[in-house]
């Protein structure tokens, strides 16, 4: 009986929207995280009859065929990227990136990773790192006599030196976008790496073709909508139980067809 797989697909499926929802609302307080939603399509589908051949019985062509379907599978992960509230944190080095583009990061290996998280830190040596302490790409270094540290919205690092009147740049953090951000891989860490889908990366000054500004003393907050959440993890499990109905159904209907005599 086809029902028994078509609903096990179905429950296989709300399994996944579960786990989809359970690591949104796990990651509802992590910086600049984006929303995730499971999206799924329908499997192939059995021809009976297709549409528009003609009835065996009058030669007449007929209007609608007869296709049953198989069930329903995995399409995609798909992830929301509207910014998230911007927070105010007063922290020197805290940066939210206003608009598209993200933040490179040098991985000890040299291999180039992006990240909307602009909670930056500053290391033993005076390197502005992000929080898992990989440097930003430019390694751009803060002097140990610096006083005031201004980030201006086109990302120029200027800072204020002892004894001299005027602040001095010690670099600029670049926004990096691409053609299809959906199509970055997630590596954790606030950490995401390019791949084929999502084009190569485009480095540029923030502000400029398109890309956001920073702002710094503010955080990005999660954009996930914790009712929204909640009522589709409703849906999600009334979804389950109905397939599972669906197989107990169909398991019955089966014992009754071998009880006949």
């Amino acid at each position: 009986m086809r029902a028994l797989s078509i609903a096990a697909t179905g429950m296989d499926a709300q399994q996944t929207r579960v786990e989809v929802i359970s690591n949104n609302l796990a990651n509802m307080n992590t910086t600049a995280y984006h929303a995730r939603r499971a999206e799924f399509s329908d499997l192939h589908y059995q021809i009976a009859r297709a549409a528009g051949a003609s009835s065996a019985t009058t030669g007449e062509v007929v209007p609608e065929g007869v296709q049953l379907g198989m069930g329903v599978r995995m399409a995609s992960v798909s992830i929301d990227s509207t910014q998230g509230t911007l927070i105010a944190t007063s922290g020197d080095l805290d940066v939210a990136i206003e608009g598209k583009g993200y933040i490179e990061v040098t991985l000890p290996s040299g291999e180039s990773v992006y990240t909307r998280d602009g909670a930056l830190k500053r290391s033993a040596t005076g390197q502005i790192v992000n929080p898992d302490g990989y440097s930003i790409a430019g390694n751009l270094t803060i002097p140990d006599n610096a006083g005031q540290i201004t980030i201006n919205p086109e990302g120029e690092v200027l800072v204020s030196v002892d004894g001299e009147p005027a602040a001095t740049s010690i670099g600029t953090i670049g926004l990096v976008t691409f053609s299809n951000a959906k199509g970055l891989e997630p590596l954790g860490g606030n950490l995401y790496r390019e791949t084929e889908a999502s084009g190569n990366p485009l480095t540029g000054i923030a502000g400029q073709d398109g890309r956001g500004t920073f702002r710094q003393g503010y955080l990005e907050e999660s954009n996930v909508d914790v009712v929204q959440q909640i009522a589709a993890l409703i849906e999600a499990q009334r979804g389950y139980e109905l397939n599972s109905k669906v197989i107990t159904a169909a398991d019955q209907m089966m014992g009754a067809t071998t009880q006949i005599r």
